[in-house]
């Protein structure tokens, strides 16, 4: 009697290990989502505003027409994208040219001085800033997630449940400008 009743409680010592470690990568995969999703809404907010940047640029900068078509394509191809990777390689793509179409801008005196530009482009600044948290933010929580499902015990049954690594919101082939000094020439 006493063998079944040792049986017995590993047995259920055991199940409420797993029921704990599928609970945990649970509540971290949703921890995950949420950070993506908060990501989203600054990501939507940035592509809300691009056009209106666009149309401030527009009336000063009317011989730049190829960067203003690049930001509009980059910014479609933004808002289209559906999947994680494919929201991480349009939205790089939509910052390189941003960055380019605030190059042009640089150029033109009276749009600088323009309220308006000045006032879209404060609010671009700002929630830049924001992504930048919000990226952040969902890389620490993949990083907990992905490494919660790389250590025992969770390792033996994480791929059983699905539970599978996630990628970082990286910069991915922009990396290497990002990390070059901007060059000051006088």
């Amino acid at each position: 009697m006493i063998p079944l009743i040792i049986v017995v409680v590993v047995i259920a010592v055991l199940g409420m290990m797993v029921i704990g470690v599928y609970n945990r990568l649970v509540a971290l995969r949703q921890k995950t989502n949420e950070a993506f999703a908060d990501i989203d809404v600054q990501l939507k907010q940035r592509q809300d505003l691009i056009p209106n940047l666009v149309e401030t640029v527009k009336g000063y900068a009317t011989h730049e027409r190829g960067t203003l078509d690049e930001v509009t394509q980059a910014r479609t191809a933004a808002v289209a994208a559906t999947s994680l990777d494919g929201k991480i390689a349009a939205e790089n793509a939509l910052s390189a040219s941003l960055g380019r179409l605030m190059a042009v801008a640089e150029s033109y005196p009276d749009l600088k001085a323009n309220t308006n530009f000045l006032q879209l482009q404060g609010t671009l600044q700002d929630i830049e800033n924001k992504l930048a948290a919000a990226r952040r933010f969902f890389n620490n929580a993949i990083s907990e997630y992905n490494a919660s499902i790389q250590t025992f015990p969770a390792v033996l049954f994480a791929g059983a449940f699905g539970f599978q690594a996630k990628e970082f919101f990286d910069l991915g082939a922009d990396r290497a400008a990002a990390n070059v000094a901007p060059q000051v020439k006088f």
